[in-house]
């Protein structure tokens, strides 16, 4: 059943709250069978479990925002315990920087994707976060402009979810 709060991926754009935003998916398209390092976006029904903002950069969107510091990381290595936890440095597993020196994390929000509890090999780190250029494919993740990123982050609660289809 849809919630009035629900993200809505279509095949031409993210529906919220009764508008249409354009937006970038992974460049492995949508799957059913996601892998690490496949570049696809995982159909399903993911809450938001968190948002991330970078406090020198922009204000805080939402009460319930979490600064990134300089030493937070994103641990995807299948291999270890960690696997897609929000780590600190130093660690000497494959990660991937949160404080990132382009403004694609400046804003991110956070995924229940193969989280909190994580299947080895299923995939890490399913954000919503700025795009590169308008409908650059990611990694995996779901890429909004910043300001539509931005708009749709001050009217989230913490019943939103991301229906992927």
């Amino acid at each position: 059943m849809m919630r009035a709060t629900d993200l809505v991926l279509t095949p031409t754009h993210l529906r919220f709250a009764g508008r249409n935003f354009p937006r970038s998916i992974g460049r492995g398209g949508i799957t059913s069978d996601k892998r690490e390092g496949d570049g696809a976006t995982p159909r399903g029904i993911h809450r938001i479990v968190g948002m991330l903002y970078r406090p020198d950069r922009i204000a805080r969107p939402a009460a319930w925002a979490v600064p990134i510091g300089p030493s937070d990381l994103w641990s995807d290595d299948p291999g270890h315990e960690d696997y897609n936890l929000m780590v600190r440095a130093p660690y000497p597993h494959n990660h991937e920087r949160l404080r990132r020196a382009d403004p694609l994390y400046d804003l991110v929000l956070v995924t229940d994707w193969n989280w909190p509890f994580a299947e080895r090999g299923r995939g890490s780190a399913i954000f919503l976060h700025q795009w590169r250029k308008p409908r650059h494919p990611t990694a995996g993740c779901i890429a909004l402009s910043r300001h539509d990123l931005r708009w749709i982050a001050e009217r989230l609660t913490h019943a939103s979810r991301l229906i992927v289809r």
